[in-house]
C-alpha cells in the first residue's frame, strides 16, 4: 500500500528523534518555502580581492545622482563597495612629523625613528613629505608615498620596522630623510579578548607583582555602526569615534578614494550611532555625558543632534538636540530603527524612543524587562517587528509589544551539548542578525562552543513560523534595497588580505570575502572557480505501522518495497536514504548509528520508483546533495508499506 509522508515545516531539536515524529531534525544549507524543505540559493564572489581582518557591519545607500554604495567596517578598515570595486576609506590618526629612516644593505627591513611613537604591531601606516639623502639608499620617495605599510615589530623605544617592496641595494641610512606619518584609526581586536591588568580580577588572588592568570574582564572585538545622513556616510567605532564620508562632490576613483574624516564637536566615544530617518536627528547611544570627555562615557546614556544637524548636540531654547538616561540594565547593546519608532535594548529592558515634535523632541518609555539583546548587531527590523537573540538565551519579538517567540531550536542554539554546535557567549558579541525578505527570513550568525568568529546560523521564517540551522558564516549580511541581491561577508581565518595592498602584511588578523547571495546553486569566486554547496536534511521517525493504518505505534515490523521520490524544481540529482530501526535506544541521527540503512539513492527528474525491499518499526528520511550545478525542493514522498507482523 504507498502511504505518503508529509512532515511539518521547521526543525524540531528539542525533542528526541522518535518524538519528532512529522517533523524535521536536522540539516544544513536549508530553508522552508510553501511548506517544504528546499536547497538555499548560491553565492558568487563580488570583488577578486579580499579584506583585512572580520567585517563587523555593513550598509548600502544611493546618492542624489543614483549612485549605488556600500560600506564595510572591518576590524582593521573602512572600505568603500563602488562599481564593482572596492576603495580603501579609513580615517587616518593626525599627522606625525619628525619622522627619519634607518635602512640596511641587502635587506627590505626599515627602522621607522618618530618621537613619540604611538603604533603597535598589526597596524598599518602611510608616509608622505618623504625626503631622502642623496646617498646611502637605493630607496626613492615614491617607495614610501605609494605604499601603506604593516607595523611587523618595534624595535626599541620610538622605533619600529616595516617591510618595502624590495631590498636596500646601496650601503644604507641611518635615521636619515624626514616624513610625515599617518597612521591607520585603531578599530578594535577581532574577537572577543579577554582583558588582564590592573583590576581585571578578584583582589587578592595571585602573588603580589605577577601577571594575572584569570580575568573577569572582555575586550569588545572591533566593530562598526553603519548609516548615512542622506548623502554622507555615518561611521562609528564601537566605543570610539564618528567619522564621516560624503557622496556629494565624488566625480571619479580619486575622489571616491578621499578618507573619511572625523566628525566635528560630536561625542568622542559611543556604543553606536544611528540615523532617526522621519525627523533627521543622528543618535549617539551609549556616549558621553561630557562631550570629548572619553571618560565621561556612559553606556546607558543617549544623546541627539539637533534636526538636521549632526555636528550640534548641545540643547539650547533653540534647537532640538537633548538627552536620554536609560535606567534599566548595565549597557546599551543595540538600537534598531522600526517604522516609526527606535527601538533601543539594553542587556535586560527594552525602551521606544517616537518623536513627538517641540518642546520635547522624543519622548521615551520602556515596553520590556528580562528581554535583554545578545549584541549590537542581532536585532532586526523586519515587516513591521524587530527581532533579536536574547543576550541569555531565547528569541524575541517587538511588534507594540515584547514577545518571546517560541521556538523548536532554541535549546540547541543556546545550549552547548555533545555537539559543541550552540553559541559561545563569551564571543558573541560579533554575533549579526539579519533580514533576507527575498524568503521572509531573519538570519542569526553566531560562534559555536570553543570558536570565537561566526561559523554557524539559525534563521526563523516569520510567515511561515519554521525555524532552521546550519553552518553559514557570515560576519554582515545585507537585505536588498539598494542592490537587487543581498550582499554579505565571510571571514577566512588563515587567508592573508590582498586589499589594500599592504607591505609586509601578515595572515594574523585573517581576511574578509564579499559575496552577492541568492545566486544559482554554487559557490563561485571571482576568477569563475566554482564548488559545490552541500545541503542536507534529516526526518524524525516514522513509525511505519501508523502509516498504513494499524495504530501499532510502532509495535509491527513493517516492509517496505519501494519508494515513489517527488521533488520540485530538481536540478542535477538528489540523494535519498531510508533508515530503519525497530527501538528509539538502537540510533541516534547518524547513518551509522542505524542497523538497517538503505541507499543512498541517486534520483532524477526521470526517476520513477526505487525498490528497497527492507523491514522496520520506524523509518527516518534523509535528503542530501553534494554535487555543482543541483538544487532541490522537497515534495510529498511516498513509500510501498506491507504489514510483516509484530515479530
Amino acid at each position: 500500500m504507498l502511504q505518503k509522508i508529509s512532515f511539518r515545516p521547521g526543525f524540531n531539536k528539542q525533542d528526541t528523534v522518535t518524538g519528532a515524529e512529522g517533523q524535521w531534525t536536522d540539516g544544513d544549507n536549508i530553508r522552508f518555502r510553501y511548506g517544504q524543505p528546499e536547497k538555499i540559493g548560491g553565492w558568487s564572489e563580488l570583488v577578486n580581492a579580499t579584506l583585512a581582518g572580520p567585517a563587523r557591519d555593513q550598509h548600502t545607500w544611493t546618492d542624489l545622482d543614483g549612485r549605488k554604495y556600500a560600506a564595510i567596517g572591518t576590524s582593521k578598515l573602512l572600505v568603500l563597495y563602488y562599481e564593482s570595486a572596492f576603495y580603501d576609506i579609513t580615517p587616518l590618526e593626525a599627522d606625525q612629523t619628525g619622522v627619519t629612516f634607518t635602512t640596511t644593505n641587502g635587506s627590505a627591513t626599515v627602522t621607522v625613528n618618530i618621537t613619540s611613537a604611538t603604533v603597535s604591531v598589526g597596524d598599518y601606516v602611510r608616509f608622505k613629505n618623504v625626503t631622502l639623502p642623496g646617498s646611502g639608499t637605493s630607496f626613492v620617495a615614491t617607495d614610501f608615498t605609494t605604499n601603506t605599510f604593516e607595523v611587523v615589530g618595534i624595535s626599541g623605544t620610538n622605533q619600529y620596522t616595516i617591510t618595502m617592496p624590495s631590498n636596500e641595494t646601496s650601503s644604507g641610512i641611518s635615521s636619515a630623510g624626514s616624513a610625515t606619518q599617518n597612521r591607520y584609526v585603531t578599530i578594535g581586536p577581532i574577537a572577543q579578548t579577554p582583558a588582564f591588568g590592573w583590576g581585571t580580577d578578584t583582589w587578592n588572588t595571585g602573588a603580589w607583582g605577577e601577571a594575572s592568570s584569570e580575568t573577569n574582564v572582555t575586550l569588545d572585538p572591533g566593530n562598526w555602526s553603519l548609516d548615512n545622513f542622506g548623502q554622507t556616510l555615518i561611521a562609528t567605532i564601537h566605543n570610539g569615534r564618528t567619522f564621516t564620508w560624503n557622496t556629494i562632490a565624488q566625480d571619479g576613483p580619486s575622489a571616491i578614494e578621499t578618507r573619511a574624516t572625523i566628525m566635528t564637536n560630536a561625542p568622542t566615544a559611543s556604543v553606536l550611532t544611528l540615523v532617526s530617518d522621519r525627523d533627521r536627528h543622528l543618535f549617539h547611544i551609549g556616549t558621553e555625558e561630557s562631550i570629548g570627555n572619553v571618560g565621561s562615557q556612559n553606556k546607558m546614556f543617549i544623546r541627539f543632534s539637533n534636526q538636521e544637524d549632526f555636528n550640534t548636540y548641545t540643547p539650547t531654547a533653540t534647537n532640538t538636540a537633548g538627552t536620554f538616561l536609560l535606567d534599566q540594565g548595565n549597557e546599551i547593546m543595540a538600537a534598531v530603527q522600526g517604522k516609526d519608532y527606535i527601538l533601543v535594548l539594553t542587556d535586560q529592558a527594552a525602551y521606544v524612543i517616537q518623536f513627538v515634535g517641540p518642546p520635547f523632541t522624543f519622548s521615551l518609555r520602556q515596553v520590556g524587562s528580562n528581554c535583554g539583546c545578545l549584541s549590537q548587531h542581532t536585532a532586526v527590523f523586519a515587516q513591521g517587528a524587530v527581532y533579536w537573540m536574547g543576550v541569555g538565551g531565547g528569541f524575541f519579538k517587538f511588534d507594540g509589544t515584547v514577545k518571546q517567540l517560541a521556538s523548536l531550536v532554541e535549546d540547541f542554539v543556546f545550549t552547548s551539548g555533545d555537539d559543541n554546535l550552540g553559541i559561545n557567549f563569551e564571543a558573541s558579541k560579533v554575533a549579526f542578525g539579519a533580514h533576507n525578505s527575498l524568503y521572509n527570513e531573519i538570519f542569526w550568525f553566531y560562534p559555536k562552543a570553543g570558536s570565537t568568529q561566526i561559523d554557524r546560523i539559525v534563521s526563523y521564517n516569520y510567515v511561515e513560523n519554521s525555524w532552521a540551522t546550519g553552518s553559514l558564516s557570515r560576519t554582515t549580511y545585507q537585505d536588498t534595497s539598494t542592490y537587487p541581491l543581498p550582499y554579505a561577508t565571510e571571514f577566512l581565518a588563515t587567508t592573508t588580505p590582498t586589499f589594500p595592498v599592504i607591505n609586509g602584511v601578515t595572515n594574523s588578523n585573517g581576511a574578509t570575502r564579499y559575496w552577492s547571495h541568492e545566486t544559482g546553486t554554487n559557490a563561485v569566486l571571482a576568477n569563475s572557480t566554482s564548488f559545490a554547496i552541500t545541503s542536507f536534511i534529516v526526518s524524525g521517525d516514522y513509525d511505519l505501522d501508523a502509516q498504513q493504518g494499524l495504530n501499532g505505534a510502532g509495535e509491527n515490523i513493517m516492509r517496505v518495497s519501494r519508494f515513489i521520490p517527488d521533488f520540485k524544481n530538481l536540478q542535477g540529482d538528489a540523494k535519498v536514504t531510508l533508515r530503519f530501526r525497530n527501538y528509539p535506544a538502537e540510533s541516534s541521527q547518524t547513518d551509522s548509528d542505524y542497523p538497517l540503512v538503505t541507499g543512498p539513492f541517486t534520483v532524477n527528474t526521470t526517476t520513477d520508483f526505487k525498490s528497497t525491499r527492507v523491514r522496520g518499526r520506524q523509518v527516518s528520511i534523509k535528503i542530501e546533495n553534494d554535487g555543482k550545478d543541483q538544487s532541490w525542493r522537497y515534495g510529498t514522498l511516498r513509500l510501498d508499506i506491507h504489514a510483516g507482523g509484530r515479530r
